[in-house]
């Protein structure tokens, strides 16, 4: 068989693998060796084909893992979880509720502004829902919201994550097709706003005109609110001091994630809090980043196999090469994607797909900054897509009292909304390049 032969053959295997429930780690790891054994093996003899593969897996975990520009996922990282543990998150929940509980759905649209805050001080979609289906269910099961769209609202308000800075998919994203991490992270900012706010649009809609319950929050003073806006200072800081180093370019994204982290710890120890609390919040990073780390090593490896095995390349010349204007075929690769999120993790997709479908976007012309935040929209719609769709079985693990087929269900119009989001950001690619064409440095 031809190195070509041999890539489509265990690639086919991979996705079998991947479907039938192997982790995206494991299943790439394995493909890429043994694609590595195959190809060497045929070039060089049995013998030497498996030393080199060998050799080749055993390089691949720490090259990569030593890699820069990794450094700061950790940080981004840390930064969600002490807020969390620090109790920032309920400050920020009740500020939000009490500025925007008077709109139609008020508590739900809280809850979407809320998350987004939260967002930009946490790059994990999953660290989100889990905080926020403690912390906003409780208060929308109790104004007489439904379960569906409680636990939907959550689900969905977790994914903003993705594109609010600091995001640990687009930093995966800049590193994997060799972009600036500082310009992606900022491109993010605009198009996560605008996609919070068509959430909110929604959420208002459907309490207009909808038929489930989901009653406005009245009788806050202006004094109340006003009461309500320090408890959101650190947050805002941490915000405030992430955007600026990277957008004025006074620190690299690595720096200004440790200087954020700093700024929560500082804060998170003024507002006394305990060892307990902290060594959990060191312990939800390690393992979050460990996860995030494994996946990379494997789907590097399996990355590795395709170069060799020439697909990339192929696919490319095959894009380029139909009769078609070039967004007919990018939109056909973006349904491609949301059939595939169905099925797999957003950072395991990325990583697997990226290596064959980047190179053939950039041939037709489309911008890759601005091609990284479509992209990254579109793996938002596998967290809340049955049946992956990662973040309602996390809001129904943290709420066992409804059902994940309930989650799926609250979540079912926000995929709408993402559809639109993507359109939005098709027809007017200026929303994503102002930023990162206007930074400093």
């Amino acid at each position: 068989m031809t190195p070509f032969e041999i890539g489509l053959l265990l690639t086919g295997v991979l996705l079998v693998l991947v479907l039938m429930g192997v982790r995206v780690a494991f299943a790439a790891g394995f493909i890429g060796f043994l694609g590595l054994l195959a190809i060497f093996s045929t070039r060089m003899g049995f013998e030497r084909g498996a030393i080199a593969a060998i050799k080749m897996a055993g390089t691949i975990p720490h090259s990569k893992s030593v890699t820069y520009a990794l450094s700061l996922l950790p940080t981004f990282i840390l930064i969600g979880f002490l807020a969390y543990y620090a109790g920032l998150t309920k400050k920020l929940f009740e500020a939000a509720k009490r500025w925007l509980g008077w709109l139609p759905g008020g508590l739900a649209v809280s809850t979407i502004f809320a998350t987004a805050g939260f967002a930009a001080v946490s790059g994990a979609s999953v660290a989100t829902a889990a905080v926020f289906a403690r912390v906003a269910i409780p208060e929308m099961l109790k104004e007489g919201y439904s379960k569906p769209l409680a636990a939907g609202v959550v689900a969905a308000g977790g994914t903003l994550a993705t594109l609010i800075p600091p995001s640990t998919i687009l930093v995966i994203y800049a590193i994997i097709v060799e972009q600036s991490v500082g310009q992606l992270l900022i491109a993010g900012f605009i198009p996560g706003v605008v996609s919070a706010l068509i959430y909110g649009g929604l959420v208002v809609a459907m309490a207009v005109f909808g038929r489930q319950p989901a009653p406005r929050i009245t009788g806050f003073t202006w004094t109340q609110r006003f009461a309500s806006v320090p408890g959101t200072f650190p947050i805002l800081a941490v915000v405030g001091i992430i955007f600026s180093s990277l957008y004025f370019g006074l620190a690299t994204p690595t720096e200004a994630g440790s200087l954020g982290a700093f700024v929560i710890l500082l804060v998170a120890l003024y507002r006394g809090m305990k060892w307990k609390d902290l060594s959990k919040a060191l312990h939800e990073t390690a393992k979050l980043t460990v996860m995030i780390f494994t996946i990379i090593w494997g789907v590097l490896l399996y990355v590795r196999f395709l170069g060799f095995a020439g697909l990339p390349d192929a696919f490319e010349q095959f894009i380029v090469g139909l009769d078609q204007p070039p967004l007919v075929t990018l939109l056909l690769i973006l349904c491609g994607y949301a059939i595939l999120g169905m099925f797999m993790d957003a950072i395991g997709m990325l990583l697997l797909t990226l290596p064959v479908v980047y190179p053939a976007v950039i041939a037709l012309g489309y911008d890759p900054i601005w091609f990284g935040i479509i992209v990254v929209k579109m793996a938002e719609l596998c967290l809340i897509t049955p049946p992956i769709g990662l973040n309602c079985f996390v809001v129904s693990g943290v709420r066992p009292d409804i059902p994940v087929q309930d989650v799926f269900r609250g979540a079912t119009p926000f995929f709408v909304a993402d559809v639109i989001t993507v359109g939005v950001l098709i027809a007017f690619p200026s929303i994503v390049l102002w930023l990162p064409q206007t930074m400093f440095g």
